[in-house]
């Protein structure tokens, strides 16, 4: 199976690791990944706010250049890229005058030919359950897991999931041998956007999280977000020192999950990129070894 890839900018960068993870778990199952050719920044949440049109036409060049590549289904991790993909291409299939405009930008009209899947649903529908468990080799046995979905099923365009109780997550989980558990949480806002120009409200919507994963028994966080791993995962120092607190809760990306039951290393996992070790936690399961 081959399936057209768009990493965006947040897994060539910061969350490096989630695209490593991905391509090394996709390999294993026998996924080839091809990258949209000479792909750009879908404009995430920033270029809205400079022009409107630049953020409705940077995912539509996306959609252009995947389409000449022949790419009729494209897998986004980043949720962000996932629902800016999505949307401009309902927008613009209902939207002559967008679909106009966005044209002369972009120079190249979109035919409206490129399926956006997000990780979650091509995993869940396209991959399918029964693929994943053929291609264990290890379980999570038991392994105590909260799965934090934060604004994906709200962001425009996504239908992938319920917006108030998503499962899609934890099915997988459950699939890998892990042990899911209901909380309060799973869609909370971490305020990764305001970790910089409000980092007093992101510390503490992110101790809201840790707090209600711990109550659970958590022993880790499950994310398929870029920005909410980086903002629960690096947030937990200053969340230790404010509130007095000793969270030290591994944040792993549901990717990280599925390889480790692969047998899959930590280089080519990335967890050795993370904060907060899972180490000590796999080996207590018996999911690694020494």
């Amino acid at each position: 199976m081959q399936v057209g890839y768009y990493p965006g900018c947040s897994l060539e960068s910061s969350a490096k690791e989630f695209d490593l993870s991905i391509r090394a778990i996709f390999q294993e199952m026998g996924i080839s990944l091809k990258e949209i050719p000479d792909w750009n920044c879908c404009g995430a949440s920033p270029a809205h706010y400079l022009n409107e049109e630049l953020a409705s036409a940077l995912p539509y060049r996306n959609l252009v250049r995947a389409e000449e590549a022949g790419l009729e289904k494209v897998v986004s991790p980043c949720p962000a890229c996932y629902s800016h993909l999505k949307h401009i291409h309902e927008e613009a299939m209902k939207d002559a005058y967008l679909a106009e405009r966005v044209r002369t930008i972009v120079g190249k009209m979109y035919q409206g030919k490129v399926q956006s899947k997000h990780l979650l649903d091509f995993l869940k529908e396209d991959v399918g359950l029964e693929r994943l468990k053929s291609a264990l080799k290890t379980s999570l046995n038991g392994l105590r897991v909260v799965s934090y979905y934060g604004c994906l099923t709200r962001l425009p365009g996504v239908n992938i999931d319920d917006v108030e109780n998503p499962v899609m997550m934890d099915e997988v989980l459950q699939a890998l041998g892990g042990e899911t558990i209901n909380w309060s949480h799973k869609t909370e806002c971490c305020g990764a956007s305001l970790s910089i120009t409000r980092t007093e409200i992101a510390l503490r919507l992110v101790h809201a999280i840790l707090e209600s994963a711990q109550e659970k028994g958590a022993e880790c966080i499950a994310v398929v977000c870029p920005l909410c791993q980086s903002n629960l995962d690096t947030r937990q120092g200053d969340i230790n020192k404010k509130y007095g607190t000793q969270f030290n809760t591994p944040i792993l990306y549901l990717s990280q999950l599925i390889g480790l039951t692969q047998n899959l290393g930590s280089n080519q996992l990335g967890l050795d990129r993370l904060v907060y070790s899972p180490t000590e936690i796999l080996l207590k399961r018996g999911i690694i070894e020494k």
